[in-house]
């Protein structure tokens, strides 16, 4: 048995935490063989090693308590604040620096805000770990731009939580749920952290999505790329800061990693870089909306791996998905619900689920991860076509692309703007149809700027990769 929480059942948080770790894996067990049990064989679950204080990211709602300012969370179905101190899930570190930030905010007399009456400024302290480095991340968000003596407070916040690498601010004056809304400004420290994960380096900005259990992460990410195997392109939809994808890059010739978060998105180009890896690029882009567009245009994967949120996905997404015509599907899902669901409507499309496997990643919550790997039906039955090339109709490759996802290949890839008048002229050079009179002035004594040689190597490198030429 667990040691008793001093908010156990108030705050909402662990409900399994006065039940035997193996009692709660046995619970876990019999939970995903009810949903899932008729689709594909539960291979097991991997426990944690570490049950309790293995939660890297805290977040604590700021309000006010007889003593003065308070941090806590939420009681469940409530809006009512529970102190949160001696959390058994939170990794010490991660508290030890909230308290710090909570004592010196008491100091200085910055106000809780109060979501009724509209006044006061300081909402919400997150907090992050890197598990792999140490480095650690704190955002206080506010209902305002201005705190009174910002250079102080975050000097004595230095000096009373040594171990917070970096200390950033965000406002958010929206009577809205969600917590961030990423006017994100940086006090002291870089604005960002690293960790190292699976044998990789990834910056992590205040507003990314990154997995909370450093450890039982490792595990998972390790069965998702066994899952996948390997091939010529893995689409990687849902992606954050790349880490699935990018943990798998060294298995496949090309990695799309799809993401509508546009700070996970840059921190993943960012990640891409430092670790050397060439052959992955970042889209970013709702993930239905991009994987109906990849399907309308006819284009094909080997492999899509999707780490949607606990909604899961949408019919559009699992219905292109199927168009791409992967032969293997790696769903990860941290809710067994929308899992089910999900899996159900891919089965209908063809894809039979045929291994599943879950990791712990939430001890003492009724939460499980879980991996899925769904396949062609009857893909060993194939018709080999031989091509003439002669005979091919080019009209349907010369159109893989718009002009506007060349200009944002070659923004992205090689840092350049170019027009649509340089990549008509590039097109015509290569023999691609442009369309009649598609860049011809209306002045006859016009003068039309010729493409320079930098960006009309970057405009064939992008007709290349769209396999136009």
């Amino acid at each position: 048995m667990n040691p008793v929480c001093p908010v156990f059942r108030r705050c909402g948080g662990c409900a399994l935490l006065d039940m035997d770790y193996a009692a709660q894996l046995e619970a876990k067990r019999r939970r995903l063989e009810a949903l899932l049990g008729g689709l594909v064989k539960l291979e097991g679950i991997e426990p944690a090693e570490e049950p309790l204080r293995y939660r890297t990211k805290v977040h604590a709602v700021l309000g006010r308590s007889r003593s003065g300012l308070m941090a806590g969370t939420y009681a469940a179905g409530t809006h009512r604040i529970v102190d949160s101190r001696g959390c058994l899930i939170e990794d010490a570190r991660c508290r030890e620096a909230l308290d710090a930030i909570v004592s010196v905010l008491r100091d200085f007399r910055v106000q809780p805000y109060d979501e009724d009456a509209r006044r006061g400024l300081a909402r919400h302290i997150l907090i992050r770990r890197a598990a792999g480095t140490g480095e650690m991340l704190a955002v206080l968000v506010l209902a305002r731009p201005e705190l009174p003596g910002s250079g102080a407070i975050a000097k004595r916040i230095r000096e009373r939580a040594p171990g917070l690498t970096t200390l950033v601010t965000d406002v958010n004056s929206r009577r809205t749920s969600q917590v961030l809304a990423g006017s994100f400004r940086t006090l002291y420290g870089p604005g960002f952290i690293f960790d190292r994960l699976c044998g990789l380096e990834f910056r992590l900005s205040p507003g990314a999505f990154y997995q909370v259990n450093h450890a039982q992460t490792e595990k998972l990410y390790a069965l998702a790329r066994e899952f996948a195997g390997g091939g010529g392109r893995l689409i990687d939809a849902y992606c954050g800061v790349g880490t699935l994808g990018l943990t798998m890059a060294a298995d496949f010739g090309e990695v799309l990693g799809i993401e509508a978060n546009r700070y996970a998105v840059a921190d993943a180009r960012f990640n891409a870089r430092r670790n050397g890896i060439g052959n992955a690029r970042f889209a970013a882009a709702d993930a239905t909306e991009y994987l109906v567009s990849l399907a309308s245009r006819g284009e094909k994967a080997d492999v899509l791996v999707l780490d949607p949120p606990r909604a899961g996905s949408t019919p559009d997404f699992l219905k292109s998905a199927a168009r791409l015509g992967p032969e293997r599907i790696v769903y990860v899902s941290c809710c067994p619900e929308t899992l089910a669901r999900d899996a159900k409507l891919l089965a209908s499309l063809g894809y039979k689920p045929r291994r599943l496997r879950a990791v712990d990643m939430f001890p003492q919550t009724e939460h499980i991860e879980t991996v899925v790997l769904l396949s062609k039906l009857n893909t060993k039955q194939h018709i080999e076509v031989e091509l003439n090339l002669d005979e091919l109709d080019l009209t349907a490759a010369e159109s893989k692309a718009t002009y506007d996802e060349i200009k944002a290949y070659v923004l992205e890839k090689y840092g350049l703007k170019v027009s649509s008048l340089y990549i008509s002229q590039i097109k015509r050079k290569c023999g691609l149809d442009v369309g009649q009179n598609y860049n011809l002035s209306k002045k006859e004594d016009a003068k039309v700027p010729q493409c320079p040689p930098e960006k009309e190597a970057a405009i064939i490198e992008a007709l290349k990769h769209f396999q136009m030429i």
